[in-house]
């Protein structure tokens, strides 16, 4: 065997290792990416089970604000009556802090 065949025969085993290498580390990357996507997974869950429930409170805020608004507006004396209720609260508290400013 000439100097050509060992040169040929390192070159060949240095190649071999090299492809093992990069073959090693795609397998690694391979292996976090899986985990990277599992761990998304998990975070993801709760937060999609979080934006489900603000969507289904919007949806029931806007059925009952359907419901008190055509109440009201077929009614036009509870509108009235709530009026003077929510005034009625105002100046409740108005004396209350006159009240304490005396203090």
């Amino acid at each position: 065997m000439g100097p050509g065949g060992i040169a040929t025969i390192i070159a060949a085993s240095s190649l071999a290792i090299i492809a093992l290498a990069i073959s090693y580390g795609v397998i690694r990357l391979t292996r976090t990416i899986d985990e990277i996507t599992t761990t998304i997974s998990m975070v993801n869950s709760p937060l999609k089970s979080v934006s489900n429930a603000g969507k289904s409170l919007e949806n029931l805020i806007k059925k009952f604000t359907k419901g008190t608004e055509s109440f009201f507006d077929e009614n036009p004396m509870a509108m009235k009556a709530a009026t003077a209720v929510v005034s009625a609260a105002k100046g409740k508290k108005k004396v209350k802090k006159k009240s304490k400013a005396k203090e």
